[in-house]
């Protein structure tokens, strides 16, 4: 496990939340990551990326599928569940994130066109 990294600067780095059409799944992604700046390098030090579709799931507040390190871990959360997550990058499990997400939508739009 990789501890978070705590720092007097750290500041909002994004946070954003985007309302995916119905031809495109439909749900809110939602991200916000925080972190600071060393020698001129971004050190993420939060983050909470999710895919909240609550005709999908009904548990964990309609949280499809989220990753975040909350609680001092790493972790994953699917349909109601948590587990923990093995941490290489930021940007690593924001490209799992997005994969994961976009396969879920890639089913439920398969199974309403069937």
């Amino acid at each position: 496990m990789v501890r978070k990294i705590k720092s007097k600067n750290e500041f909002l780095i994004k946070k954003n939340t985007f309302k995916l059409r119905e031809s495109n799944g439909g749900g809110i992604l939602s991200i916000e990551v925080w972190g600071f700046v060393l020698d001129r390098k971004t050190i993420v030090t939060r983050y909470n990326l999710a895919y909240i579709n609550h005709l999908i799931c009904q548990k964990d507040n309609g949280r499809v599928l989220g990753f975040d390190n909350k609680h001092d871990y790493h972790h994953r959360h699917f349909m109601g569940a948590v587990e923990p997550v093995d941490f290489i990058s930021y940007e690593n499990t924001y490209n799992r994130f997005e994969k994961e997400w976009q396969e879920i939508v890639m089913k439920v739009k398969k199974k309403t066109n069937d």
